[in-house]
Parts: C-alpha cells; structure tokens; sequence
C-alpha cells in the first residue's frame, strides 16, 4: 500500500489540486492522509472520500508534527507500507503511481528518498542535498541533471517530496518535536543516516510545486521558524566555533535587514531570540 500524507494548514484548495492529480482509486492501491494543522478549517471535510482519511490535529502542530501523527497512524496500520510525505502546494505528473512501486521492487535497500522537484515552469527546484560539517554549509544542489542512474546518494532530501521505505525501519520512523518548520527534513535524514539508512534523490519520480504558497502568506513567521531552524541545526550538526560564526552572521543579516526588509529582519530577530530564549543551557 502507498500512503500519500499531507498536512493542511488552510490549504483545502490546493489539496484538492493534489489529489486531482492521483489515478482513479480503483485502479490503485493507495490512501491519502491529511493531517489537519488548522482545526477551524472545516472545508478540508469537502475533500472526504473513500481513499481520503482526515486526522485532526486539534491545533497546529507545525510540519514535522503533524507528519509524526499520520507516520504514527500509518505505522500502527502497515509496517510494510510507502509513505509519500508531500505538500499540499505541490502535485504529481502522471503515471507516477505505477513508477513507484516498481522504483521501490528494483531498489528495496532505500529508506529515505527523495524526488526531483520542479516549478510549473518546469524549472528545477530540489534535486538533491549535501552537508559539509567543516563548515557547516547546508546546500541544494543540482545531483540529477548530469546523470542517467536511478538514483544518487545524498545527505539530504526536500520534505517537500520525501519517500519512506516502512519496511526498512524496526520503528516508526518520526522527525524531531523541536522543530516547528523548516530544516526538521534535513534534521530526519541526517539522524536516520547516522543509524546505516541509505538516503537518496531520484529523477524517475517528480512532482511539481509552487514555492512558498503557503509559508509567504506571513513572511514575518517564515524567517522566524527558519532562523529558529537553522541555529539549532547548526548547534547540533557543527562544532561550537562554527555555530558562533553563524550565529555572529545572523545577527549582522539581521541588523541589516532592518533597513532594507524590515518585516523579515524583525522575523529573524525573534528567532534568534527564541534560540537563546530555549537553548541557553543546553
């Protein structure tokens, strides 16, 4: 069984996007869980249909949070089950279906994949993830175009589209609670690496997405999860040398910014705060 699971936060028209683009249901073998992060939605109800299960989270729980409710769920329901984690600002070209399980027949050995990930425009927007300790760089790059392979080991891959092999984990698989949004992906593929799962990026899969829809509708918010995000990933995956530096360069964006993008200096000015707030004896 295939699980597609998506997290609505205010987002019943764009699910609805997302779901057009799946087979019929009863020429596939699929389920579609959303996990609702906005409990007042009530439209996300019209999206009821026999492969279709709504999860209320009873409030918003951020990404990684809501993906562990309906990980949970899935787990308890099929330990040997594909879950597709994909946003709901994004949709799948056709015939991906079929590709898939015949992707993960030939490849069995991969835990954590990911797919490439274009605009409507049909530009590249994800193909593939590194990480360089030393330095603590955090970058996408582009793995996929150069190559005819099947797949590329990677250190990382988009929550945007991110595919779990279940059978591969003796647990279920969660990403961590103390992310609220973003960089709770990079964080989930790095943790469940350093425990011998293979990760990779392919281009036999894809979906196309329509960047920030959904997280520019408050861009204040936005750099403040973010910013949040990034020094408590920096701290955990760097030495401490390197995590002052970057702290030292946030502060410096920041205090720029306030001149030329005022909105988003403030949102990364709270983060920051929220990082020392909730991380000074740590």
């Amino acid at each position: 069984m295939i699980y597609f699971l998506t997290v609505n936060y205010y987002s019943t028209n764009l699910i609805s996007k997302l779901i057009i683009s799946l087979p019929s249901y009863q020429d596939s073998n699929y389920q579609i869980i959303i996990i609702n992060n906005s409990p007042d939605d009530h439209s996300i109800n019209e999206l009821k249909y026999k492969p279709t299960i709504i999860i209320e989270a009873e409030k918003n729980l951020g990404f990684g949070g809501a993906c562990n409710l309906g990980l949970q769920w899935i787990y308890n329901q099929d330990k040997q089950g594909i879950v597709w984690i994909i946003n709901p600002d994004a949709y799948l070209p056709q015939n991906t279906l079929e590709k898939l399980q015949l992707f993960f027949d030939s490849h069995p050995e991969l835990s954590i994949l990911g797919t490439i990930i274009c605009t409507p425009e049909n530009k590249i927007w994800f193909a593939g993830g590194r990480f360089i300790p030393e330095n603590g760089t955090i970058s996408e790059v582009d793995l996929l175009t150069n190559t005819d392979t099947d797949y590329i080991n990677c250190d990382w891959v988009s929550g945007c589209s991110l595919i779990i092999n279940l059978k591969n984990f003796s647990e279920c698989p969660l990403f961590d609670h103390a992310y609220f949004l973003y960089y709770e992906d990079f964080d989930f593929c790095r943790r469940y690496a350093n425990q011998g799962h293979l990760i990779a990026v392919t281009k036999k899969l894809g979906v196309t997405h329509q960047p920030s829809s959904i997280t520019n509708r408050n861009i204040f918010k936005k750099i403040r999860y973010s910013t949040y995000s990034y020094l408590f990933t920096i701290h955990r995956y760097t030495n401490k040398s390197i995590f002052i530096m970057k702290l030292i360069m946030q502060i410096i964006k920041a205090a720029i910014g306030l001149i030329i993008k005022p909105q988003a200096a403030l949102g990364k000015i709270h983060g920051i705060c929220d990082y020392i707030r909730n991380n000074q004896y740590k």
